[in-house]
């Protein structure tokens, strides 16, 4: 079952255990909220039209939380003349949840608990930076018990392998690192010299 009801000057087609978010209502957290603007009804009788409204019909929710929505940005500038100005806006919104649906001789109920936890909390909890209630609460796990070491004599056979990996290969030399001397040029004889 479904309904569409009118509330800040919006319409909102809700169904048991849908939230929604509309302008700020009057209310503490968790209370009942009842909307009697009940536009449209829909369900297994079919579809029911109000003229306005649908008399008698009533959409019950809860009021889960109630905030500041997104920032809206206002940038006014005109042209050539060094005017500019920036400014900002957060509207109040209101998170329900809808409990019930009641009219046109239907009834819908929603049978889940309602959360109280706010968007805030939420968005925490998504980043992994608020403590769960589950964690606190969870007892300490025992101990591991260390590891056991196999302490049973080696084989000849196994010993063999580790012997060879201890023999390091010979050192080479500092000569056999250092860089070949090179030769210098042979000096041309003067043309002098050869002639004396």
């Amino acid at each position: 079952m479904y309904a569409v009801i009118k509330t800040g000057g919006k319409q909102y087609r809700v169904q048991p255990g849908d939230v929604i978010v509309v302008e700020k209502l009057d209310g503490d957290v968790g209370s009942d909220v009842s909307f009697g603007d009940v536009l449209m009804l829909g369900g297994d009788k079919g579809v029911t039209l109000g003229a306005p409204l649908i008399a008698g019909a009533a959409v019950a929710a809860t009021l889960v939380e109630t905030r500041k929505g997104e920032k809206i940005k206002i940038f006014k500038k005109t042209r050539r003349q060094g005017y500019r100005r920036t400014n900002g806006h957060r509207q109040m919104e209101t998170v329900l949840r809808i409990t019930g649906i009641d009219g046109a001789g239907e009834k819908a109920k929603w049978d889940g608990e309602t959360s109280l936890m706010t968007k805030a909390e939420m968005n925490l909890r998504a980043r992994g930076l608020a403590p769960r209630v589950e964690e606190t609460e969870v007892k300490a796990k025992p101990a591991r018990s260390p590891k056991v070491i196999d302490e049973a004599p080696k084989t000849e056979a196994a010993a063999k392998p580790a012997a060879k990996k201890a023999a390091a290969p010979k050192a080479e030399t500092t000569e056999s690192k250092a860089a070949p001397a090179k030769k210098a040029p042979a000096k041309k004889a003067d043309k002098a010299g050869d002639e004396a």
